[in-house]
């Protein structure tokens, strides 16, 4: 016994002491602009304060609501919610990797019986029976840090899966917003129609008093006729947008498309766009898109493998053991003696495998890894200049649809005036009715331009804070996975604490606030995981 606890010791000493195999993670290069285009960074950030709840710039409880509720029932963000779960259980078993990889207890009970020939010397019992009871453990030690960098990359997984799950969050925020602006512009678009419709009625009836009168001929009658249906036809097409970005929006929430009506209730308006967004620097992105994040993380958990595949290339060091007690029947046994401490058996075993002649299947095994974690540093540098292009093209859509709006205001009023004017002049016989029909297609044509362009700058400012990552921090101070699901998921399995915040959330607040991006080994960014 005294040997075994020695060579436990000894060989926990080896593991302390040993080397891992593989290059330790380093961030990749990327390029960050200084600042933003010169037309965005002037207009974009003069001193707004950044706030994760951006949507409530727009002063709209209803948006507020329904974010929020999105953000508690949407199946899709739950799923990601499990996901990081699953990476959690993954990262514990492997984890326990480090210690001895098989281990258990067995026993046997063995009946046997001779023929008389061979019953020798003749006092011996022809039969026999023997018992044993054995506890019995195999560790491979992580001489070349095989294991632990195995944990390493599922701890950059188990990370990157709270990542995904706040950048899915940030997806989930930004489609809600952008559907809700939709569904208020697309009312405000059927607004403007029906406005022109009942403005295209008045002029009809006109048009009839004239021809009545005989001030005018029929083809007056028949072109405003022609106008107003014309412009009752562009509503069907409407109203059915409008269901289907309902329908859409039923489906973020969590909720079947009949309850959505009773949700959007109250004061139909396009949401009023703030004067500034406050964009930051471009470095600000490796804090605030978690996509940038899980990207990163995705590399470090390559990079771990890397170490991994070179560890077969090297012999492995193996302890075995066995301890238990065993009894016959035999002589004076009886197998009531099998807890008597003289019966006890023991046996330990070292040894080593080295890999031979297959040099070309392990080394192309760390080459493939290698492979890999270039891929995901490339794709993490890609992520990087992405994210900068989407904020830019957000900028872009923000600054130059708010000129839009104010040009197309001018026309509005103009030609709303122009209609009028056409009307009078029709009326007095100064003009024929082929004037009001055009001065009423330019002001149907400019009104409803400019409502789409009224939504086109909220959405604008809705992709530059979906650009920015900017949302996802509404989920601090709350389980990734709400308490129905782990109610379901306890009553099938036993995950033991894993399901509570506490052990399955480990280190994310202070990954919120320092990215792995800044450098360092991403995957060493947390708590130890227990197993």
């Amino acid at each position: 016994m005294r040997r075994l606890l020695c060579l436990l010791t000894a060989a926990g000493a080896t593991l302390l002491t040993s080397c891992m195999v593989g290059p330790d993670y380093k961030t990749p290069k990327t390029d960050f602009a200084q600042e933003w285009t010169e037309s965005a960074a002037k207009e974009g950030r003069p001193g707004v304060k950044e706030d994760p709840r951006w949507w409530r710039g727009f002063q709209d409880p209803t948006l507020d609501q329904l974010i929020e509720v999105a953000s508690r029932n949407n199946l899709t963000l739950q799923a990601a919610g499990v996901r990081v779960l699953e990476a959690r259980a993954h990262l514990n078993k492997t984890i326990g990797e480090l210690f001895p990889q098989q281990q258990g207890i067995s026993g046997q009970v063995a009946y046997t019986k001779l023929g008389s020939a061979l019953a020798a010397p003749p006092t011996a019992r022809a039969d026999q029976t023997t018992d044993q009871a054995l506890f019995s453990a195999s560790w491979e030690i992580d001489f070349w840090g095989k294991y632990r960098r195995s944990i390493e990359s599922d701890r950059a997984t188990f990370l990157g899966t709270l990542a995904n799950y706040d950048n899915a969050m940030v997806t989930l925020i930004g489609d809600v917003a952008s559907s809700y602006v939709s569904i208020r512009t697309t009312e405000e678009r059927l607004r403007v129609a029906d406005n022109n419709v009942k403005a295209q009625k008045e002029s009809l009836r006109i048009a009839e008093a004239q021809f009545k009168a005989g001030a005018t001929g029929e083809r007056d009658v028949q072109q405003a006729t022609t106008q107003l249906a014309q412009t009752e036809a562009q509503i069907p097409g409407l109203q059915e947008s409008l269901r289907q970005t309902k329908n859409g929006l039923a489906l973020l929430l969590g909720e079947t498309a009949d309850k959505i009506d009773a949700r959007l209730a109250g004061v139909s308006r396009i949401p009023q766009a703030p004067e500034n967004v406050a964009t930051g620097v471009p470095r600000d992105l490796l804090r605030r898109r978690p996509d940038v994040r899980a990207a990163e993380l995705s590399a470090a958990s390559a990079s771990a493998l890397i170490g991994v595949a070179k560890a077969d290339l090297y012999p492995s060091f193996t302890l075995s053991g066995q301890f238990g007690f065993a009894a016959a029947t035999g002589g004076s046994g009886s197998l009531s003696d099998i807890a008597n401490w003289p019966n006890r058996t023991m046996g330990l075993t070292g040894g080593f495998f080295m890999p031979i002649f297959n040099y070309g299947r392990l080394t192309n095994q760390v080459r493939v890894q290698d492979a890999q974690f270039q891929e995901a540093a490339l794709n993490y540098r890609n992520t990087v200049l992405t994210a900068q292009r989407e904020v830019e093209d957000g900028l872009a859509a923000f600054l130059c649809q708010r000129l839009v709006v104010a040009q197309l205001t001018k026309a509005a009023a103009a030609a709303k005036r122009s209609t009028d004017l056409a009307l009078v002049q029709y009326r007095n016989g100064q003009t024929d009715y082929t004037t009001v029909i055009l001065a009423e297609q330019t002001q149907l044509a400019v009104e409803d331009a400019l409502a789409s362009a009224q939504g086109n700058v909220v959405q604008g400012i809705v992709s530059v804070y979906r650009a920015l990552g900017g949302g996802w921090e509404i989920r601090e101070g709350r389980d990734v996975v709400p308490d129905d699901v782990k109610e379901e998921m306890k009553k099938r399995t036993n995950w033991g604490r894993v399901l509570e915040p506490a052990e399955h959330l480990p280190g994310a607040a202070n990954q919120s606030q320092t990215p792995p991006a800044t450098g360092g080994d991403a995957s060493k960014k947390t708590g130890e995981a227990k197993p």
